[in-house]
């Protein structure tokens, strides 16, 4: 059996402000899970909005060093929140050489993030 992805960690230096972020881009709640941790299922995979301090631990976690890809089939729609809604700056939606409709943005932690257009996903 091929393993599936189970959890994917976002750290984050502020769990409120990370859950409202998120549950607002993505227009779901999320969970709590624990005072510094908000679960996401994204698609049978979790994304763990994770603030160490707010957890009760001794350490901090800088942003994640590559990009997440999120598939979506509101492209247009998260590009608007993120501009009008929740002040970021996205790149341009672009189709990449390889077929995929996409766009780059950083969250407010730093974490680099990139939603491709569903019907576009180049799987090799």
């Amino acid at each position: 059996m091929i393993p599936k992805l189970f959890r994917v960690i976002l750290p984050v230096s502020d769990i409120e402000r990370a859950a409202t972020f998120y549950s607002t881009l993505f227009g779901v709640p999320g969970k709590r899970v624990s005072s510094g941790r908000h679960y996401f299922d994204c698609g049978g995979t979790i994304l763990a909005c994770f603030d160490p301090k707010a957890d009760g631990d001794r350490f901090e976690l800088g942003p994640n060093p590559d990009h997440i890809y999120f598939a979506v089939d509101d492209l247009e729609q998260k590009f608007m929140i993120l501009c009008n809604v929740l002040g970021v700056s996205p790149s341009e939606i672009k189709v990449h050489p390889w077929g995929e409709r996409s766009f780059y943005f950083k969250d407010p932690f730093g974490n680099k993030l990139c939603f491709v257009d569903e019907k576009t996903m180049f799987t090799g």
